[in-house]
């Protein structure tokens, strides 16, 4: 049988609006196919092995120290893990601690582990609301969420952003990107939960890390979710 191994880091400390959503939405999707599905949850103190995918959650500032301090114990192995082609999803602020830094309004900068090559300064708005996002990475070439940071996420070098952004705001407000790819390590602003809401994006996961195109599912509820969303302002 077919198996993948999941590993949550630190859903204790990040894991809010709805982010471990994600993680049952990979779990139903596997079940449904008979692909084995194994899931460790990683907490501080943990040793981190060798994953086909690893997800990471937002938190608040006070939970993304404790959660950035930790992460520098592993930065080396888990840039050994992007670079055999590991699969990585960050939402917001595991997004954050993904690039290489993120500056809060007050107090030190926060070291990332700099799987990709992007940074993050606190702003003086809030973003908030329903976002949506034309792509390359599915086939009907959109992505929706809800986003609620105040952070600005800055891509550089060969990182790229999951799209550009049509409703909403995404990593600055600015440049009309949202989230970032670089290998099969992708970070996004979008909560709500985000794969339950892009199907279509939660195989393109599978498909990388299990190396091929798994059988399609009857989605048709999941797209009908999916095209509710899009364009919809908050």
């Amino acid at each position: 049988m077919t198996r993948i191994k999941i590993a949550h880091l630190y859903p204790k400390l990040l894991n809010i609006y709805g982010d471990g959503g994600n993680i049952l939405a990979l779990k139903k999707r596997c079940e449904w196919r008979g692909i084995e599905f194994e899931l460790d949850e990683i907490n501080i103190g943990d040793k981190i092995k060798e994953h086909d995918i690893y997800f990471i959650g937002g938190g608040q500032d006070l939970q993304q120290i404790e959660v950035s301090k930790e992460l520098q114990k592993h930065k080396d192995f888990l840039i050994q893990e992007r670079d055999r082609m590991a699969v990585f999803l960050g939402i917001c602020g595991g997004y954050q601690l993904m690039g290489h830094y993120y500056q809060p309004h007050n107090g030190e900068k926060l070291l990332g582990i700099s799987l990709l090559d992007a940074h993050t300064i606190a702003g003086e708005k809030r973003f908030i609301g329903n976002v949506t996002v034309k792509t390359d990475l599915t086939e009907d070439g959109t992505l929706v969420g809800f986003e609620n940071h105040s952070g600005l996420t800055y891509l550089s070098g060969s990182t790229e952003p999951l799209g550009t952004i049509v409703t909403g705001n995404g990593n600055n407000g600015a440049d009309k990107t949202e989230g970032a790819r670089f290998k099969n390590v992708f970070g996004t602003y979008l909560h709500g939960s985000f794969l339950p809401k892009n199907p279509k994006f939660a195989d393109y996961l599978l498909e990388l890390a299990l190396g091929f195109k798994p059988e399609p599912l009857n989605d048709n509820i999941e797209n009908l979710a999916h095209e509710s969303l899009i364009n919809k302002l908050y």
